[in-house]
């Protein structure tokens, strides 16, 4: 589990350094599809961005930040098949992986899709961009990387829940484990006590004085 905590971290510092050079990814996609002749229909694919880098892209900042956005979605897409080996799961955890490798699949349709609130990606294009262009393009990044922290929280949890219970026997544990030397406390203190009586008794019948003998009756008068 933290070897996934590390690398979906390393992933997400990736991912700010590309979102901070949106502006550059956005002006490479319409660099390459003018030179594809494909200014109409909207991104919709990873492998749509993969041709146009590798067929239609002559500037080396183009390439690079196309690049990047591949590279991006080829880690996210080898981390979901890491969870999925880290951690078993239930249906919650699963159906957020199934997602994931929904949305990173080279040929998902992801054109729909659109980042809302606490991202910024979408309200960066103009409204031509983000309707009938690259609102899908730069939401499907966000909305992956969101999934994959909440597979994390919930799969920490479900672990934690899993290892409670025997914690839990534990401690119910302790108390009977306290009680053997309380009770052969208590077994020696009552000995102690039995032997103090007996001594007492033994002390008494040594030191106790015989009674005297009355003298037997006589009748007043002269003796």
């Amino acid at each position: 589990m933290n070897e996934v905590v590390e690398t979906l971290r390393k992933i997400e510092e990736k991912y700010k350094l590309f979102q901070q050079q949106q502006f550059t990814f956005i002006r490479a996609l319409e660099r390459t599809r003018e030179e594809a002749h494909d200014s109409i229909r909207p991104v919709s694919s990873i492998v749509q961005v993969q041709c146009y880098k590798d067929h239609h892209c002559y500037n080396s900042t183009d390439s690079r930040i196309l690049s990047m956005f591949v590279s991006i979605c080829n880690e996210l897409r080898c981390l979901c098949q890491r969870m999925e080996t880290v951690h078993a799961g239930d249906s919650v955890t699963k159906g957020l992986l199934e997602k994931c490798k929904v949305l990173l699949n080279d040929s998902n349709d992801f054109s729909a899709l659109r980042a809302t609130y606490p991202h910024g990606v979408v309200n960066h294009l103009s409204l031509e961009e983000a309707r009938h262009r690259y609102g899908g393009v730069v939401s499907v990044l966000p909305i992956v990387l969101d999934s994959m922290r909440e597979w994390v929280t919930h799969s920490k949890r479900k672990l934690l829940y899993v290892v409670s219970p025997g914690c839990a026997m534990c401690k119910k544990e302790t108390p009977t484990s306290q009680t053997a030397p309380a009770a052969l406390a208590s077994n020696s203190n009552e000995n102690t006590v039995q032997l103090q009586e007996k001594d007492f008794k033994k002390f008494l019948a040594a030191n106790q004085r015989p009674p005297k003998k009355k003298a037997p009756w006589r009748p007043p008068g002269k003796h």
